[in-house]
């Protein structure tokens, strides 16, 4: 292709309103573009502006009270699954309103395939369970009230 031509088709791209121009002539071509990283898209239209929605009054977080726990709480010492009895299907270690002497075994906690065997740290009567059998238990989650 004439180098006379390719400045004439530049000449005609910096007068006119087109970006690029693609000319072939047998097995010459030439591309001649204003913007030369432009990627050809189609046009974009803004969306029409949205009202802002109304600022919703920030809701005051709810803080549950934690109940009253009487008596001495038996704690879990560490995280896993609380059982009451020592196989499904013996009997539970303890129930609500037996009396129980300190060192007395009244569950077990199993983390990573150990049976741990969760002593009374005082002597009284068991007021309550606060956990059910085979529930998961974290660390220092009350299990059990004694007065």
């Amino acid at each position: 292709m004439d180098i006379r031509k390719v400045k004439k088709l530049i000449e005609l791209l910096e007068v006119s309103n087109i970006d690029e121009l693609e000319i072939h002539e047998g097995e010459e071509s030439v591309r001649i573009s204003r913007h030369s990283n432009k990627v050809a898209a189609a046009p974009m239209y803004a969306p029409a502006p949205v009202a802002a929605p109304a600022p919703v009054a920030a809701a005051a977080p709810v803080v549950e009270a934690a109940p009253e726990l009487k008596g001495t709480v038996i704690r879990s010492p560490m995280v896993g699954t609380f059982y009451r009895a020592p196989s499904p299907t013996s009997g539970n270690f303890v129930e609500v309103g037996q009396s129980v002497k300190k060192g007395d075994v009244i569950c077990i906690v199993e983390a990573m395939k150990m049976m741990n065997h969760i002593e009374s740290d005082v002597g009284g009567t068991i007021d309550s369970i606060l956990v059910e059998n085979g529930q998961p238990v974290e660390y220092d989650q009350p299990l059990f009230t004694i007065v």
